[in-house]
């Protein structure tokens, strides 16, 4: 299995529109950080988990020429709002199978009615096949997902496990019925937005503080916004099974 991060970046993104702070200001591309999304890639399947602004950007750097479908976590734009560039992909492949919560289908449904309209569509518009993701194991393809049931503040958020693999994001708080379904994991990746603590994220002492009670193999952190510091600067302060993901990173599990 190969992962791809496709973006590692908080709601703004990093560079912030305008702004002097320093780690924007940073010459290192590992803190140029799209929009977060990862690319889950086994045998010859590819799907994306969630589909922010950045999509199309993300599809042309890593040269994605097919999705077998999308995953959201949940409905916020940073995680939605790419919807309508599958446009490619639905015009070479037909329907688009997306999986998530009813209540994140239904967000989608009202911000992008031409998507879902039954009735006197445009014909430039892409189309979908909608599955709803209930907390239990489902199939995609030959591999059993498992949904993992957090809490981003009072939203509820869907993490995902593939096989060794957890991905965690928007992460605040987490049952300790949902912690079961992480024993064993070798790779996590979860959120940690900045130093600060944050009403609905990981702050990074909340972050390594899950790892160490998770003990995966490796952990990466992601949904990283510039008050987190420099890349190369808090890589170096990290345990040495703890790395900060970067845009266009690829692990193989």
């Amino acid at each position: 299995m190969e992962i791809t991060f496709l973006g590692t970046g908080t709601s703004q993104g990093i560079p912030i529109i305008g702004s002097d702070h320093p780690v924007c200001l940073s010459k290192d591309p590992k803190d140029k950080r799209l929009r977060v999304s990862v690319l889950v890639c086994w045998d010859d399947y590819t799907y994306v988990i969630d589909c922010g602004p950045d999509f199309r950007q993300q599809m042309l750097t890593n040269n994605v020429r097919r999705i077998d479908g999308i995953l959201f976590t949940h409905e916020h734009a940073d995680h939605t709002m790419g919807m309508d560039d599958i446009r490619p992909f639905f015009f070479r492949q037909g329907d688009i199978p997306i999986y998530a919560h009813q209540r994140v289908l239904a967000n989608l449904r009202k911000r992008f009615d031409y998507i879902f309209a039954s009735e006197n569509k445009y014909p430039g518009a892409p189309s979908v096949i909608e599955n709803e993701i209930l907390n239990k194991p489902f199939v995609l393809q030959n591999l059993e997902v498992v949904p993992i049931d957090t809490m981003h503040n009072r939203l509820q958020v869907y993490g995902f496990r593939f096989k060794d693999f957890v991905y965690l994001t928007d992460l605040k708080t987490i049952s300790e019925e949902e912690k079961l379904k992480l024993n064993g994991v070798k790779v996590l990746v979860v959120n940690a937005l900045r130093i600060e603590p944050h009403h609905s994220h990981f702050n990074l002492e909340e972050a390594l503080a899950f790892i160490h009670e998770i003990q995966p193999e490796k952990a990466y952190l992601t949904h990283i916004s510039h008050m987190l510091g420099f890349h190369a600067e808090v890589e170096k302060e990290l345990p040495d099974n703890v790395f900060l993901a970067y845009d266009n990173l690829k692990i193989t599990i």
